[in-house]
């Protein structure tokens, strides 16, 4: 705002310099002589007036798109955040009621392996004795079987999540920050 006030002043004082500095008889021609340097003047002055509002200009529009770049990245990173957040407690939530699943079942399995090596000790002691045999050897296969899977359950599902988690990765912002 100031360059174009002192641009004003310089102009009206050329152009009342150039009246003062002018005859007093201004008769047929002799206005030309006063009108073409006024010309000139404004002329030059509106490219120079031009000029300096284009520049202005653009300092004003790479300063908006400077500051728009930096909300896009904030929105675009606390977007991958609340992903990040949003899939973790998701993760978190997957597991705990898989905990709770796996809780019942072996409840459940642990209930009906003891039924079945109750039962066999009361074989053993009711005098049925290959039967009893038969039955706690069952039971111990079923139950050394449950286990293994169990555990090989347990080992593919930690791999797994190790997976998801090495996939989902935020990637820090690389602008530099005003």
């Amino acid at each position: 705002m100031l360059r174009f006030f002192l641009g004003i002043v310089l102009i009206q004082s050329a152009t009342v310099a150039l009246v003062l500095l002018a005859p007093e008889n201004l008769q047929g021609f002799a206005w030309l002589r006063l009108f073409i340097p006024l010309l000139v003047i404004g002329f030059f002055s509106a490219f120079w007036f031009s000029s300096m509002s284009k520049h202005k200009n653009k300092d004003e529009i790479s300063q908006l798109q400077a500051q728009h770049a930096r909300e896009r990245e904030k929105l675009q990173l606390n977007a991958e955040r609340a992903k990040t957040r949003l899939i973790k407690k998701t993760q978190q939530q997957i597991a705990k009621e898989s905990k709770m699943a796996h809780g019942k079942a072996n409840f459940k399995v642990g209930a009906a392996l003891a039924g079945v090596m109750g039962f066999g000790a009361l074989m053993l002691l009711t005098q049925f004795l290959t039967l009893g045999v038969v039955t706690l050897t069952t039971a111990g296969g079923a139950l050394g079987g449950y286990l293994y899977r169990g555990r090989k359950d347990k080992n593919n599902s930690l791999a797994h999540l190790e997976q998801r988690q090495n996939k989902v990765k935020i990637i820090p912002s690389t602008s530099p920050e005003k």
